[in-house]
């Protein structure tokens, strides 16, 4: 563990934080010295993320419910603001696969489904976390996205379509907050990663040939730190690279 708290001080909130980038991402931001508010459908997992955050020395709150719990994000930022005053942090990264299957042959349910977590619980964030991001000296919104909105890529539509609102999200976000406040906005492309979810989507692929949540999680890190103030940016991690939002990743 570093022995320097860049983040000290700081708040954050990582929303799927119980397993796979969530996780990586919280446990690096504790380390870093923040204050990690970790969200989960997950009891257990968020249990497990706490003891390795103290084991680092470090310190969380959790707050499991689903993400598309939509009263449960409005009652997060109003616990937020009565205990901290501001939020410094925002990883929204829960998302979850949705259905691999012809446009034609998804099921409504699931298609709603994966909107309401991938995308809807988005905007819900926003609107529930936007004031304390305000309050903050140096407010830090991350969010998750993939490569795969910017290719043709047969019966990944719902998963597509919805990592595509999110970048138009927060491509509105950043021009809303770029100037007169200190809200910063950036997507994040991981790329091929040794998930749980990327195992579900690539049966076959040899998980030993990826890098890791954990290899991601100091890049994640650098984005959130008050010396970052580059906003409306895409980070591919594949690549190393910052890319305005309209590039391809």
């Amino acid at each position: 563990m570093s022995t320097e708290k860049l983040l000290a001080g700081r708040v954050a909130v990582v929303t799927g934080a119980s397993r796979g980038i969530g996780k990586a991402a919280a446990l690096a931001l504790a380390e870093a010295g923040a204050h990690v508010v970790a969200t989960a459908r997950t009891q257990g997992g968020l249990e497990e993320l706490d003891d390795a955050i103290k084991a680092a020395g470090g310190s969380a709150t959790l707050a499991p419910f689903a993400i598309d719990d939509y009263d449960a994000i409005d009652r997060l930022g109003a616990a937020l603001y009565q205990r901290f005053g501001k939020l410094d942090i925002l990883v929204a990264n829960a998302g979850q696969l949705g259905p691999l299957s012809p446009l034609g042959h998804v099921e409504p349910k699931d298609w709603d489904k994966t909107i309401a977590v991938n995308l809807t619980a988005n905007w819900r964030l926003i609107r529930s976390l936007d004031p304390l991001l305000r309050l903050s000296d140096a407010g830090r919104a991350v969010f998750l996205t993939s490569g795969v909105v910017h290719k043709d890529r047969a019966y990944w539509g719902p998963y597509a379509v919805t990592k595509a609102g999110v970048e138009a999200l927060a491509r509105s976000y950043a021009a809303e907050t770029r100037t007169n406040t200190p809200v910063r906005v950036t997507l994040v492309s991981p790329g091929p990663l040794r998930t749980a979810m990327r195992a579900r989507a690539m049966p076959g692929e040899d998980p030993a040939t990826l890098k890791t949540p954990e290899d991601l999680a100091p890049k994640i890190v650098a984005l959130c730190r008050p010396e970052w103030t580059e906003t409306g940016k895409l980070y591919d991690f594949p690549t190393d690279s910052l890319q305005s939002f309209h590039a391809p990743a």
